[in-house]
This record gives C-alpha cells, structure tokens and sequence, in this order.
C-alpha cells in the first residue's frame, strides 16, 4: 500500500516539482497554508509532512509544531524544505521537531532517498511495536487460566535481562530473551484451567498433564521463523530442565540446557517464590535467596546463580518497581 505524504508550500511551482519527483512512488497531497494543512493532517494521517519554513501566514517551525500537537499516533515524520540552509535556520527546525532539512533547489535524488529513508524508518517502528503487542497479547494467553499476575511475566522478563547482561551477554542478545522470556508458559494455555487454578498439591496424573505445557508451548512458538520468538520456542521447552538432569520434558543436564533457559529457570523461581498463590503466601526475600543458593548445581547453573548473588540489589530493585497492579500497555511500554 502506498504511504501518503502532505506537502506543504505556498509556491505553486514548488509544489508542481515534488509531484514530479514523488508522484510515481506515493500517494500525494497539498496544502498552501496553515488552516489547509492542519484539514489535510485529520483527513489523510499523512506518513510524512514536506514543509516550507517560509510560508505567509506562519512560519514552518510553529506549524510543525502544531502538526505534532494534533498527530496522536506521534508516527508523522516532518521534514523541511526550504531556501534557508544555514546552521541557524536547520537548528531551529530539529528543534521544532522536523526529522530533516533539505535545501531548495531540490535535487530528485536526495529528495527520494531522504524521503525514502525516513518512511522506512518509520515501517520498522511500526512492526517494533506489532512485536511488542504481539509478545504481550502470547505472553498473557499462557496465563490466562493460571493464578499469575500479569506482573509477574513482565517482571520475571526484567530480571532476566538483567541476568543475561550479568552473564555477559551484549545488549541486544539480553533484550532479545527479555523479550521472549514473557512466552516461557505459553503451553499453558493448552493445560485444563481445573489444574492450573488447583489450590491442593496435584495428583500424579494431574502432574504429567502439567508436564506437557513446555512442549505445547514451544510447539506453538516455534512456527515464527522470527529470532524472538525462536529464542521464546527454546525457553518455553526447557525452562523446567534442571542443572543435575533431574527435570522436565528432555531430563537435559548442565550446559546441555540452553543458556536462555537456564536464566529464565532461575529468574521464574526467584519471581514466582515472591508471589502469594492459592497454595502458598509470598515468601521473604531472604528465604528465597536462600533457597536458591541450596539449589546451587543441583536446579540452578552455579554460574547463573553467582551472577544473581552479585546483582541482588539491581533485581530487589526491579522487584520494587514491577508492582502486581501494573497495567498491560505499562508492560508494553517497559518491555
């Protein structure tokens, strides 16, 4: 589908030279003026605004100004377009909000190729944030029948960035698993809500349908060739393998369990032993250091559990933030 991009000045000739440079590739549309422009910003939700700074009934820095004001999406790009090409002149148009300065006379080249670049961007922000919603929409389906929060998927995501970035991973690796992470029990969502909400001890029968969830989860995830939500199908299947061998579904020991299941295994306890659930009350943070540091080598990789001892205070920090009552757009935005 073809983008829409308002152009704005009060020259006819002008306007007569971007049509012939961009008409081929977009849809156009023009405006002479501030009352004409501000009309054609409501009516078409234009990707792009090319403006004039030396319009006569206003300058181009107040009426982008005013385009932002009324562009809710806040996804409109401005870029100027003008005879004015001094550093004075370009400064005060970033600072106004415009994502560009191109001086007159125009070259076609530069013009299609800044204007190209621009909406690109602008396309990759969009499918970001289709991520974004697409991994809160999956990460809450996994607990909707479950007696989670929807605190503790996003804040159980925060501590496990925080450990993989311990752990020494660069920064776009940690944000991809904290990411994925909130997926880790998708596979609920094919286990029976009389089960998941089951305020007494599970039934061993009832155990092995639980057991299935890793599997069902990861089945579902894996059908994305995306890389979130491959590293997501991975955590799903093995966040309950245990460091001695001894867990679910594969029984997969030491470093044969991915490193990013490995942290979310340690960074869901630690969070879920925090929470009050139908069969227990919450339990202090000591205890829960505790515990983990007895499970050392035997759940837990001893040198996930290093880097969490280390970086304690960052993650009680974490635990602070994230309340229970966090809103699902709060954990879109801090994601």
């Amino acid at each position: 589908m073809r983008q829409t991009i308002l152009i704005v000045d009060d020259e006819s000739v002008n306007l007569a030279i971007m049509r012939d440079i961009l008409s081929n590739d977009y849809n156009l549309v023009f405006a002479k003026n501030r009352a004409d422009t501000l009309a054609a910003v409501v009516k078409h939700t234009p990707a792009m605004v090319l403006l004039d700074i030396g319009l006569p009934d206003i300058s181009g820095y107040d009426l982008c100004q005013q385009i932002k004001q009324i562009d809710t999406t806040q996804a409109i790009q401005v870029i100027f377009i003008t005879t004015y090409t001094d550093l004075e002149h370009e400064t005060a148009g970033f600072d106004a909000g415009g994502v560009d300065y191109i001086g007159k006379p125009v070259s076609a080249a530069i013009v299609r190729a800044r204007v190209s670049s621009h909406l690109s961007q602008v396309r990759a922000t969009v499918l970001e944030r289709s991520y974004r919603e697409a991994i809160l929409m999956l990460g809450h389906a996994g607990h909707y029948n479950d007696s989670d929060t929807g605190a503790h998927i996003w804040r159980m995501a925060a501590y496990a960035g925080s450990l993989a970035r311990g752990m020494g991973w660069d920064a776009e690796r940690s944000a991809w698993l904290e990411l994925a992470a909130p997926m880790h029990d998708m596979g609920k969502v094919g286990i029976p809500q009389t089960i998941l909400r089951k305020s007494e001890a599970l039934t061993a029968d009832e155990w092995d349908i639980m057991k299935t969830h890793p599997k069902i989860g990861h089945d579902i995830l894996i059908m994305s060739d995306a890389a979130v939500f491959q590293m997501a199908a991975e955590i799903a299947l093995r966040h309950h393998e245990k460091w001695d061998g001894t867990g679910y579904p594969g029984g997969l020991a030491g470093e044969e369990i991915p490193a990013s299941a490995r942290i979310v295994a340690l960074a869901d306890v630690f969070d879920a032993l925090s929470m009050k659930r139908p069969y227990k009350e919450p339990w202090p943070i000591e205890r829960i250091v505790a515990y983990i540091r007895l499970n050392s080598g035997t759940h837990f990789d001893p040198e996930i559990v290093g880097v969490f001892e280390k970086i304690l205070p960052e993650l009680l920090d974490i635990h602070q933030m994230w309340r229970e009552d966090i809103k699902p757009n709060d954990a879109l935005q801090a994601v």
